[in-house]
This record gives C-alpha cells, structure tokens and sequence, in this order.
C-alpha cells in the first residue's frame, strides 16, 4: 500500500522539525551556562581531591571532560570513574583544564605533570582543537605532548563526533594520535570506537544537555574504554 503525503502533510513535518531544532538550540544556549558556572565547583573537588593521600598515584591530562563537566557530579567523570575502580588506595592529581587544547595541555599542564611520578597516567585531549583543526600543527603538538610522557602512559584517540563535517576532522586527527602512539609504544585506549559503537541510543542518551559534554552515563562509557589498558598497568604494578 502506498502512502501518499499531501503538501498540508509536509507543511506539518517541516514546523515540527523547525519547532525541535529552535528547542535544541535554546536547550543548548541554557545548558552552556549552566555547565560554564559547573566549572569552579569541578576545578575545586580535584583540587581537594589531590590532596588525599593514596599508595598509587594516578595523575589525568584533559580537558573539560576529564574535569567531568557534563556529569552530575565532578566524580562521574571518566577520571571518578577510573579512580572509584582503582579503590581507597589511590591519589588522584587531575591536571584537566576546561577548553584546554593540545597546546595548552603542553603549556599549562605537563609544567606540573613533569614534577610528579604517577603510576598511572592518562591522557586524552584534543577534541577542542577539532573546531579549527590544522593537521600539521595537531601533529606537531600532539608529539611535542607524547615525547613528554612515560612509556606507560595510557592515550585516547578523540570520541565519535558522529556527524560531518566533525566526525571527518577526528579521523584525521585519531590517525595521528594513533601513529604518535605506535612510535613511543604508548597503549591506546579505542574511545572513538567505543562511543562510535553507541550510535543513534548515545547520541540521545549519553550526552549532557549541551549536546557535547558527555553526561554519568556517557563517562561510563569513556572510563570503559580506558579499562583494558589500565587493568594492564596494574598487572605491571603488581
């Protein structure tokens, strides 16, 4: 049977997705705002949170996420997640800074990073530079970043962006990092695999409001694809 839509029928498709996008696009504006002021309070818990003592130091190079911006709570990021596993008997130092790029993961990051001695580290940073993505200065920067950090360190290629032009550009980018990766002999931890993997369900369940940040159920999915490398480094540990 073939079904048959009028122009009246059209018309009313076309209001409705118009109505839908003017609602994502104000829910988007509000949810900016909102996350913008979660900022201090996040940079404060892992502030705090350093100072706890812990037999195993695990220290995290990121951004916004790795601040958990987006989450309910600051400790709901990837890097709560991977601590809350690694249990009572690790000091976490995470040196993420909201909007940070690669350079200024180089700039403002490693100064502190270099001064400590962690058993664990992560890394995953990048997908603010994807917005004005230069390929040759990405690389450049990216192994500027890696030549600075232990063989056992643990880096993430960028997330899905699901959508071009976006989710092109991380392409691009995720072979670099990859190919940095290979040549320092740093495992890789598939992160744009694992969300990729989510599809339509995570575009519309595991992301914050902002529609970018991912939300609790979305670092769960990040942390789980940092699991296999990390439970690695603590077999090397033990």
């Amino acid at each position: 049977m073939e079904i048959v839509i009028g122009t009246a029928g059209v018309l009313v498709v076309a209001v409705i997705i118009l109505l839908w996008l003017r609602y994502l696009t104000r829910r988007q504006k509000v949810w900016r705002v909102k996350l913008a002021d979660a900022i201090p309070v996040h940079s404060k818990f892992w502030r705090d949170r350093k100072l706890l003592p812990g037999e195993l130091l695990y220290v995290a190079i990121g951004d916004s996420a790795a601040q958990g911006i987006g989450a309910s709570r600051p400790a709901h990021s990837y890097v709560g997640v991977i601590a809350k596993h690694l249990g009572d008997k690790v000091r976490v130092v995470n040196l993420g800074i909201s909007g940070a790029t690669v350079r200024i993961a180089i700039d403002s990051e490693l100064p502190a990073f270099k001064k400590l001695k962690p058993d664990l580290v992560t890394v995953c940073i990048g997908a603010n530079d994807i917005a004005n993505l230069d390929p040759e200065r990405f690389k450049r920067d990216i192994h500027e970043l890696f030549d600075a950090l232990p063989s056992h360190a643990i880096v993430s290629d960028l997330p899905s962006f699901y959508f071009l032009p976006g989710e092109k550009k991380v392409i691009i980018a995720n072979r670099i990092i990859r190919d940095a990766a290979a040549e320092r002999g740093l495992a890789v931890a598939p992160l744009h695999a694992r969300t990729k993997k989510q599809g339509l369900w995570g575009v519309t369940t595991q992301f914050a409001g902002d529609l970018f940040h991912p939300n609790d159920r979305g670092y769960k999915i990040w942390a789980s694809a940092f699991s296999p490398a990390v439970a690695n480094r603590l077999r090397e540990l033990s």
